[in-house]
């Protein structure tokens, strides 16, 4: 008895190990790790909105406990009416704290949410640094357009700065998320969202699509690299100083559907080339002719 005592506890042990450290990893890089003000904003009303239903939660299950026991068979002295008579003063506060309840978190999560409008910008001293996002099948391309340039797989950005994203996909419907900066956003063809961002320190993050898109959507990850500002300036330059260019035929070679993609850069953008993608995705394939040659409008000089 004793050795199948002691396998017992071992046995137990390993799963117990098991989810401490899935636990731990889901801090570390989740929700409940911030590192932005956008994702505290929303740790902050996850954790009110927590503490708000517990006041009803616990309580309840509390009675409920001290019910079952009190009311027990064995117990000879809890008296057990038999009549079904109305008792207003116990329906007043069973309705009435529930209500108060629903009333308060509505109001927390209504003023929450408006605060947290993914359009809403994000007050800093310096300007926004503008990236647009396409999902692709089944990739993640980040353009810059006021750096002119452009990355798969890889979102660098400068800490202390808001980033101005907007999105769009060429292809099915996918969902932007890099959990420890916040705001999850949905991407859709031929329509643009809108979503700021910031990082607060540097670091590492995993971002990812939330919303399943077909044979490829496990490798749908990038990792959002945030760098101080002179860091950023100088990845930039060295981007701009390598690579080839995003023109209307690299894209539409990499708007093929391809799997575990590598990070890589671009050293310049067509212009315009994330309306160009919105609009085609608008027009539809028989219309725009997806997958062909685009050649940028050439900009009317005078009159």
């Amino acid at each position: 008895m004793r050795c199948h005592r002691h396998l017992g506890i071992g046995a137990l042990r390993w799963p117990a190990i098991g989810a401490a450290a899935l636990i731990v990893t889901a801090c570390q890089q989740g929700i409940v790790d911030p590192r932005g003000p956008v994702a505290s904003a929303e740790l902050l009303l996850l954790l009110n909105s927590t503490a708000i239903m517990l006041v009803v939660v616990i309580p309840v299950i509390l009675a409920t406990l001290g019910f079952a026991w009190w009311y027990r068979t064995s117990n000879a002295r809890a008296s057990r009416a038999t009549d079904e008579g109305f008792e207003g003063r116990i329906e007043f506060v069973v309705w009435s704290i529930p209500a108060l309840i629903v009333i308060l978190l509505g109001g927390v999560i209504w003023i929450g949410s408006h605060q947290l409008d993914p359009r809403a910008p994000i007050p800093a001293k310096g300007d926004p640094l503008r990236v647009e996002v396409v999902a692709l099948d089944w990739k993640w391309l980040f353009i810059y357009p006021d750096q002119r340039i452009a990355a798969v797989n890889q979102l660098v950005v400068p800490t202390g700065i808001p980033v101005d994203f907007r999105l769009t996909s060429a292809t099915v419907m996918n969902s932007f998320f890099i959990p420890q900066l916040g705001s999850q956003i949905y991407t859709m063809g031929g329509m643009t969202t809108h979503l700021n961002l910031m990082a607060a320190e540097a670091g590492e993050y995993p971002g990812f699509s939330a919303n399943f898109s077909g044979d490829g959507f496990a490798w749908m990850r990038f990792i959002a690299k945030a760098v101080p500002a002179g860091e950023f300036d100088a990845w930039v330059k060295e981007v701009q100083g390598k690579g080839s260019a995003l023109d209307a035929a690299a894209y539409a070679q990499l708007a093929k559907p391809s799997e575990n993609v590598p990070p890589s850069t671009y050293r310049s953008v067509t212009p315009n080339l994330f309306e160009h993608i919105v609009d085609e995705t608008t027009a539809g394939p028989q219309k725009a002719g997806v997958g062909t040659a685009w050649c940028p409008p050439v900009p009317q000089v005078g009159g």
